[in-house]
């Protein structure tokens, strides 16, 4: 009897649970289910967003481009899509090492290519100076003091021109193009400004006078005349021994300004030379001595390695990334 009893309590427990459960998921609500809605708004949403971010413009250019690198060493990107060339503006060129020191070298020179024209008869111009500082054996400010005078017949005229011993100077910059090279072997370029002060006369001016048969001489007294010039140079320099070296340059010069005179233009100018010849010469002799002293990291520390990693990608890394 108590068995029965047992069983009985047992399946009305059983029934009792399943009938919660039962009404429990009766009474949860049905899941709802979104469908999403594309709108022009949603479909441009990712293109408005991306369309002021540089970085991801770029590569994506980048991947639809091939490129080449140019005589300078830069990367030229060509779009396969549109054929046109571009260049990434915000990549950094590399830094180009500087062999030599800031301070590299000082030199002084004597001009002596109107000495040597004068041993061949030439009958104006007299010698000049120079001073010369090397930077990096690539920037080289220069100056130059020099002496210049005329006592000039020109054959089948008659008269003579005279111009008594005057100073003249020029100012300016070389630029080496060999800087990474030997010091010894320089081929430059530079550009002067050059001003000269000076005094000039006309005299023995002959005129034949038929009527009286005879000749009738007279002058143009002595004027004053202020002339400034450029003057763009090219040159070489080679050295002989030591610090020793000589060199050729080549001028092409354009006066600038001068004053005005009573009795016309001069004829000769200090440090230009005649006023009709616009191209000349010089031939230097050069004694030249260091300057590298003067740098506080001695000469071969010119751009140390982290400062030229930080300065600009390395050579390796731009082949690794290409």
């Amino acid at each position: 009897m108590t068995s029965s009893s047992n069983i009985l309590r047992s399946c009305l427990v059983t029934v009792i649970l399943i009938a919660s459960v039962v009404g429990m998921s009766a009474q949860t609500p049905p899941k709802r289910r979104v469908t999403p809605v594309e709108t022009p708004a949603t479909v441009t949403q990712s293109i408005n967003e991306a369309r002021n971010d540089t970085a991801r413009i770029m590569q994506a250019r980048i991947a639809r481009s091939t490129h080449f690198h140019d005589e300078q060493g830069r990367t030229v990107y060509v779009d396969t899509v549109t054929g046109e060339q571009w260049m990434d503006s915000t990549a950094l060129l590399p830094v180009v090492r500087m062999k030599y020191p800031l301070w590299d070298a000082a030199s002084v020179s004597v001009d002596i290519w109107d000495p040597l024209m004068r041993a061949f008869g030439q009958d104006y111009g007299l010698i000049g100076f120079g001073a010369e500082v090397s930077l990096h054996n690539r920037y080289k400010p220069v100056f130059e003091l020099g002496l210049g005078m005329a006592d000039h017949k020109p054959s089948g005229n008659n008269y003579t021109y005279k111009s008594p011993m005057s100073l003249f100077m020029r100012i300016g910059m070389n630029y080496n193009f060999l800087y990474n090279s030997s010091p010894d072997y320089q081929f430059y370029g530079g550009l002067r400004y050059g001003f000269s002060s000076f005094r000039y006369s006309i005299a023995n001016i002959t005129v034949d006078v038929p009527y009286w048969d005879e000749a009738a001489k007279f002058g143009i007294p002595s004027q004053t005349s202020t002339v400034g010039w450029m003057e763009f140079v090219l040159g070489l320099r080679v050295k002989l021994w030591g610090p020793i070296s000589a060199g050729w340059a080549f001028k092409y010069h354009s006066i600038l300004h001068e004053s005005k005179t009573a009795y016309g233009k001069p004829w000769y100018i200090p440090g230009y030379g005649s006023r009709s010849a616009s191209v000349t010469g010089s031939f230097s002799v050069t004694y030249t001595f260091s300057l590298s002293k003067l740098n506080k990291g001695g000469a071969g520390e010119v751009i140390s390695s982290d400062e030229q990693s930080s300065a600009a990608p390395s050579q390796e890394s731009e082949e690794s990334v290409e």
